[in-house]
């Protein structure tokens, strides 16, 4: 690559040409190589990062426990399909909390599992309603949370992290089909 010191933002005179920096590769290549694949790039944001998806995690776990306690007390005539319906949601929350709690690691971090904390730090509410229709709405209050607390981190994070932003959106996309599945159900 050639190295005529231009800003690695910008283009070379000709305007077809974009550049590397290279001092930031060399930079990235031979600095804190115990960090692996988190570079100097990150900057003061892995930390705010950290901690976001921290809370996302906490939020994950907390839905999980929801959906199950759901599932396993579901009752009436509808109750199979929807405590079915409680049992693929919640090994779904799972995975996310999965994905989450890798990329914390990814980034240096470490996830936090605390139950002691796991309420306070969870945007979503734990739920003990014992009629159906209460169960599904409780779930689509915490999913339509999840949805909005997703879109505010990808926002946040934008260009600072791509990997953990398409992370989000992906969570994101699988969230808003809770939420439509779950409204699906409270209007039947």
């Amino acid at each position: 690559m050639k190295n005529d010191n231009t800003n690695p933002a910008t283009s070379a005179d000709d305007g077809d040409t974009l550049v590397l920096d290279e001092q930031a590769l060399q930079q990235a290549a031979t600095e804190d190589l115990d960090e692996g694949a988190v570079t100097p790039a990150y900057g003061p944001h892995r930390d705010a990062i950290v901690k976001l998806l921290n809370d996302a995690l906490a939020t994950e776990l907390v839905c999980v426990l929801r959906y199950k306690r759901h599932y396993f007390t579901a009752d009436g005539l509808e109750s199979p399909a929807i405590a079915a319906e409680f049992l693929v949601h919640a090994n779904e929350e799972a995975a996310h909390a999965d994905l989450i709690a890798q990329r914390i690691v990814q980034l240096g971090g470490e996830p936090n599992f605390s139950p002691d904390s796991l309420t306070s730090r969870s945007h979503a509410q734990y739920d003990e309603s014992s009629d159906l229709k209460a169960m599904v709405r409780a779930n689509l209050v915490a999913e339509r949370i999840a949805v909005e607390a997703y879109r505010q981190m990808i926002t946040l994070i934008g260009d600072k992290d791509p990997t953990t932003r398409r992370m989000l959106e992906g969570i994101l996309a699988d969230e808003e089909e809770h939420a439509d599945e779950l409204k699906d159900w409270l209007h039947r």
